[in-house]
């Protein structure tokens, strides 16, 4: 090869080297502020104290209610020694039925209230509704996209078993991130206690919810920093974004699901519904929500989803 030659490989391979370490460099700063922004605790939230307990200053919903009604603060400690917290608040008659309810993404356990109220006075369940970890009350520095939570819930059941009866009745209603969350604690081992599942528009996987948030907002290249993302979130959260699945968990199922989605749903897509429905092999139920947005079924059209859930509850408690 001639001198000219050589230089001119040499010139192009210190082009690729420093177009290789801008990518790699701009690759992981935006995912360690995809990170930082999606999946790790807000730090920028002010503190506020509670029956002697931090919480982020995240929306208040229900507090009047639940300081109407009463409640018993429930505590557990996670599998990784994270401590939990949970509002238990009792049937207005004597009942041996129990909803544990799963918020969403950002919000608290008091997001939860509504769903709270329309069992405990239209159903006559007792309630219990945690603080996902890295919300509310509870501790953790992240969010596990239902994963993680998955465990969780079932010492949540556990702790409700332990608290009530071993003839207690066991409903899991979740919303949004907490409807993945009920999900994927439907492919795990559960107790004969846990009698039905309440899905309102849950998304398929951690992956494919995010990918298409990356594409709706930022409108990037998944390739530029979802792969990137998902290995911060396996060192520093434990768990890539293609383990957490509902998709494979409901596959595994055994519990009769009920699949809520808002027909107006843009947020976690409308089609995600029927990837899930067809994938659920327990006994199931679609009820889909004309007009309705992300997590909007039950204002939109109230009556209709109170008959809906209660009819499905029929069937199986």
């Amino acid at each position: 090869m001639s001198d000219h030659k050589k230089k001119n490989a040499k010139a192009v391979t210190k082009k690729l080297i420093r177009l290789g370490t801008i990518l790699a460099v701009t690759s992981y700063a935006t995912s360690n502020h995809f990170y930082k922004v999606a999946i790790s605790r807000s730090n920028h939230t002010q503190v506020k104290i509670i029956d002697d307990v931090k919480y982020d200053e995240i929306p208040l919903e229900g507090e009047e209610w639940l300081i109407s009604v009463g409640y018993e603060l429930m505590t557990l400690t996670s599998f990784d020694r994270l401590v939990l917290r949970a509002y238990y608040i009792p049937a207005l008659k004597p009942s041996n039925n129990t909803v544990i309810l799963a918020h969403g993404y950002g919000m608290n356990a008091r997001s939860m209230s509504t769903y709270a109220k329309f069992y405990r006075e239209k159903l006559g369940f007792n309630i219990l509704m945690p603080d996902a970890r890295g919300h509310g009350m509870s501790e953790g520095d992240y969010k596990g996209f239902g994963w993680h939570e998955r465990l969780d819930y079932l010492k949540w059941v556990e702790a409700i078993i332990l608290k009530n009866g071993w003839d207690e009745k066991i409903v899991l209603h979740g919303l949004s991130m907490g409807a993945a969350t009920v999900m994927m604690t439907s492919g795990e081992m559960l107790p004969v206690n846990v009698r039905a599942i309440v899905e309102d528009c849950g998304y398929t996987s951690a992956y494919e919810q995010i990918r298409y948030r990356f594409k709706e907002e930022y409108r990037i290249p998944e390739c530029l920093a979802l792969p990137v993302t998902s290995l911060l979130t396996k060192l520093r959260a434990g768990y890539f974004f293609k383990e957490a699945t509902a998709i494979d968990q409901v596959k595994k199922s055994k519990v009769p699901t009920l699949f809520i989605h808002g027909k107006e749903d843009t947020y976690v897509p409308y089609r995600m519904v029927f990837e899930l429905y067809e994938a659920c092999s327990a006994p199931k139920a679609i009820y889909t929500v004309k007009g309705a947005k992300h997590a909007n079924s039950l204002e939109t059209d109230a009556l209709k989803y109170v008959e809906t859930v209660k009819a499905f509850l029929e069937r199986y408690l």
